[in-house]
């Protein structure tokens, strides 16, 4: 099989990916004249272009760095690129997977594999072994892993690859750690010593919207219904998902607060120094300087705990699964049941209940 080099001819800002309808991803002589064309319109929230043309920018270079040299199936690997980017994945899970597909073509070429049609489960065997010896965490090989599966089984839908090679899955048991909450008693010390008006609206809402990190960090001032008490998040930070979350009144009042005395001419609703975008290292590095000031600092609090307390709070005080799932934007049940195992009042008050009647023998005996 000989494989063709691909060179890009238009500067980046000339190109756009293909449109969903476009199966055209290839002709002999390298790039199909269909590859680039225009984007259709797409009603976006205005504040969402800078994320747009991050995830473009994102593809482009991604698809550059797999059509560079001889990999093998690398069209293939473009052509799978090209169905991700369609699907609406966020940046980060994009560049993720893109870089992992590229270094497991590259694998599989430095290991004599020269066509990817030809591929078995011991390439993929050896790819974790590989892995595993560069010393990576169980839990980067398993995404890792998790990557290429998603490739491969994409690879045998568009009968590349055989049925087959999916059966008896390579599988990497973790050690399964809940999730951690912030003890109640703690968040009180902390909510007490945070003292700047903008970090108190910050780590409030973190704790009554349950939203991550990046999404607090892309919010602007127009996501915001102060009368519904409600934000509008339009592209969520794991599945690129809008949701809409909501907040009480503790966290409007440290909200409006903030939005009295915050410079209206920035973008975020939370910027840092001199109005520059606040980074994730930005707003750890504050809630660090609360948990030392409350000397909370050696118990190891993160900052996403504060997720992790919204979930737990929310179901010890009774609400149902499938709506927690919809507040945190888990995308499966079975993620949002993860945090139902944190602190499960009702099953600790059933036992402390059925443990007083066996002490007081009010039970039948054996």
């Amino acid at each position: 099989m000989t494989t063709t080099d691909f060179t890009f001819h238009l500067p980046e800002e000339q190109v756009h990916p293909i449109p969903a309808e476009s199966n055209d991803f290839f002709s002999n002589d390298g790039l199909s004249s269909n590859y680039f064309l225009p984007l259709e319109d797409q009603k976006q929230p205005f504040h969402a272009e800078d994320r747009i043309q991050q995830r473009q920018k994102t593809y482009y270079r991604i698809i550059r760095k797999l059509t560079e040299g001889n990999l093998p199936g690398k069209e293939h690997a473009v052509s799978y690129l090209q169905y991700k980017y369609r699907h609406n994945l966020r940046t980060g899970t994009l560049r993720s997977s893109g870089y992992t597909i590229r270094f497991f073509l590259l694998f599989l070429q430095e290991n004599g594999r020269l066509r990817l049609e030809d591929l078995t489960r011991r390439d993929i065997e050896a790819y974790v072994e590989h892995e595993q010896d560069k010393g990576l965490a169980i839990q980067s090989v398993k995404t890792k892993l998790t990557a290429v599966y998603a490739f491969v089984n994409y690879l045998v839908k568009s009968d590349i690859l055989p049925q087959e090679i999916l059966e008896r899955k390579i599988r990497l048991r973790l050690p399964e750690a809940l999730p951690r909450a912030i003890v109640f008693e703690d968040i009180k010390i902390l909510l007490a010593v945070v003292t700047e008006v903008r970090d108190r609206a910050m780590i409030l809402l973190l704790l009554r919207t349950g939203m991550r990190i990046g999404e607090l960090l892309n919010l602007q001032v127009s996501d915001i219904n102060l009368r519904e008490l409600k934000i509008c998040i339009y592209l969520g930070e794991k599945n690129a998902q809008g949701r809409v979350v909501y907040f009480c009144d503790d966290a409007k009042e440290a909200l409006l607060a903030w939005l009295q005395i915050r410079a209206p001419q920035h973008r975020y609703l939370f910027y840092g120094h001199k109005g520059r975008s606040l980074s994730y290292s930005g707003a750890r590095k504050v809630f660090r300087k609360y948990l030392k000031k409350a000397e909370l600092d050696s118990k190891g609090y993160s900052l996403h705990q504060l997720r992790h307390t919204f979930a737990s709070e929310l179901l010890n005080a009774g609400m149902r699964l499938e709506v927690l799932q919809q507040l945190l934007g888990h995308s499966t049940i079975e993620i949002t049941r993860h945090y139902a195992r944190l602190t499960d009042r009702t099953r600790e008050k059933e036992y402390f209940r059925a443990m007083k009647r066996i002490e007081e023998g009010d039970c039948e005996s054996y």
